[in-house]
């Protein structure tokens, strides 16, 4: 089974040498003010465009992401036209509607995270699957925290059982190096999502941590 990897958050060009370099399959590079891997547009772009190049000096294949929270149409059209993300994930309260409309303003695959709990969380990806190109399933974070993601938390992977999908997706929230291969193997995901559980404090991505977190990921 080959389970691709995103490392999301990243903020220095060190982490994402590390995650290109050990086999990760995307980037996320994180606009929202909130959050401590928050890039402001002009700094996201120079460092894309760092792991553009890295990456194709080696040879190697990475897509790069671009993660918004209920953007505006403006900051998508800003997004768009400066970064030029191989992808745009929406991981704030977006209906289907919402989607729709941006799928239609943009020429860009869409990922659509939904945070989850219960299965009810999980059958409601069938109302965005038309619309995206990959679905990404999230813990809810503790009603204090302020964020949508990256807080370490994490849910029942057992909820994901027996979930197709009809494209790949992917499983987040409060994965790590250590426990990786076994939310896999409960959940049976094709993809994986990382952000908090490859860094040594909120935003600090750390190089060795993104490294074993792949190399777990290349051996399930």
């Amino acid at each position: 089974m080959t389970v691709l990897a995103k490392i999301c958050g990243i903020n220095s060009f060190s982490a994402a040498q590390a995650a290109i370099d050990h086999g990760a399959g995307f980037l996320g590079f994180i606009y929202f003010p909130k959050s401590p891997r928050h890039l402001g547009v002009d700094a996201a772009r120079s460092l894309m465009e760092q792991a553009k190049q890295h990456a194709f000096t080696h040879q190697l294949r990475v897509k790069r992401v671009s993660v918004v929270v209920n953007p505006d149409n403006e900051l998508l059209d800003h997004i768009h036209r400066e970064l030029q993300p191989d992808f745009i994930q929406l991981h704030g309260h977006e209906t289907p509607e919402r989607v729709a409309d941006i799928r239609a303003r943009l020429n860009v695959p869409l990922i659509k995270a939904i945070t989850v709990s219960s299965k009810d969380d999980v059958a409601a990806a069938r109302a965005y699957e038309p619309l995206v190109a990959h679905m990404l399933f999230d813990a809810k974070p503790p009603a204090d925290a302020g964020l949508p993601a990256g807080v370490g938390a994490k849910f029942d992977w057992t909820l994901m059982e027996g979930h197709k999908g009809s494209a790949p997706w992917f499983l987040a929230g409060g994965l790590d190096p250590w426990n990786v291969a076994d939310a896999v193997a409960t959940a049976k995901a094709p993809m994986v999502d990382v952000s908090s559980g490859v860094e040594r404090g909120p935003g600090l991505k750390d190089a060795s941590l993104i490294s074993n977190f792949l190399k777990a990921v290349k051996g399930i």
